[in-house]
């Protein structure tokens, strides 16, 4: 059985999609997928053992210069792939009129997707000759791996969604110095934590004997995180890193502490240890999802400044104690 998954964007929503793929694998023997995804996060299925081809589709790059001769060259070698190929099912994980309307003019199969109730975008359920009601008070996760359940024909299994990536990030190179990973860097502005608040974390660690690793992936980002590590000697600024060097690097900490970021959710889909710091965002329908997963918000606020170092390092103990299982 071969199956094409449309889920393009964001970071978190792909991570999202790959314990549905791993139920789907143990579910169905030998059902294999291809998947069509933004070409800044067409790493990350292929990751996953059930994967055999991923698409890349970059329709933001490609609206800046839709009727250009090298944009016209690549949206014909996607059409040509998306088209290489007739599936057993295709399955729309994303939920909007741009995604539906993408594979129904072009992808060959069976289409699934939500109903009008449970689509993010209601018009996209048009586009599908199947559509299925999912519940929407649920968690991103479980939602998919509902629609991928009722899509293929199989019962939803009632054990928590093996997102099956870490796996490839086990290596055998030795012991190394524990460390952890601090993900300072997200979007808004009111997901920040303060970098006073950062620095005081970090004296608070000082005498923890792990080293601290900052990555970062924008200019602006690089400088806070060198303004973070100024006078510590036991912080690293690292280096401009691909998605699949910075998994790596996450896959050996110690544990991760995180402002609500894609790459927490990427820390939640290698089970590792991670307290990610909450404000104005709810976790509970897309917050991290996974083992090891630990939530820290301030009291009685949703201002994330008012969340101190010292509540966060007080619930980094246990993690602190922890023998790590990745050295």
């Amino acid at each position: 059985m071969r199956v094409l998954i449309v889920k393009t964007s964001s970071m978190g929503d792909v991570l999202h999609t790959l314990p549905a793929l791993t139920d789907a694998a143990r579910a169905i023997p030998g059902i294999r997928f291809d998947w069509v995804v933004e070409e800044g996060f067409a790493q990350i299925p292929s990751w996953h053992e059930a994967v055999d081809r991923v698409i890349p589709v970059a329709i933001r790059r490609w609206r800046k210069g839709w009727f250009s001769a090298p944009v016209k060259a690549e949206r014909l070698a996607f059409r040509q792939a998306l088209q290489a190929e007739h599936y057993d099912a295709i399955i729309d994980a994303q939920g909007l009129v741009k995604s539906a309307a993408l594979v129904t003019r072009l992808a060959h199969g069976i289409k699934h997707g939500m109903n009008w109730q449970s689509a993010r975008e209601p018009l996209a359920s048009l586009f599908y000759n199947r559509r299925h009601a999912i519940a929407k008070q649920q968690h991103a996760v479980e939602r998919t791996r509902e629609l991928f359940a009722k899509s293929l024909g199989y019962a939803k299994p009632e054990t928590q969604g093996d997102y099956a990536i870490a796996r490839h990030f086990v290596t055998g190179d030795g012991p190394q110095s524990p460390y952890a990973v601090f993900l300072h860097a997200t979007t808004r502005d009111d997901k920040h934590w303060p970098e006073s608040h950062w620095r005081a974390l970090i004296a608070l660690l000082a005498d923890s004997g792990l080293r601290i690793k900052l990555p970062w992936g924008a200019p602006h980002e690089e400088a806070r995180a060198k303004r973070l590590a100024e006078g510590y000697d036991f912080v690293e600024v690292l280096p401009r890193m691909s998605l699949e060097s910075v998994a790596r690097v996450l896959a050996g900490a110690k544990f991760v502490v995180s402002v609500d970021t894609g790459l927490s959710h990427l820390t939640a889909a290698l089970d590792r240890p991670n307290l990610t710091l909450y404000g104005p965002t709810d976790p509970g329908l897309i917050g991290g999802y996974g083992k090891n997963q630990y939530i820290c918000r301030p009291e009685h606020s949703s201002q994330l400044s008012d969340l101190n170092a010292a509540a966060v390092f007080a619930q980094l103990q246990p993690l602190l104690a922890a023998e790590s299982d990745y050295v």
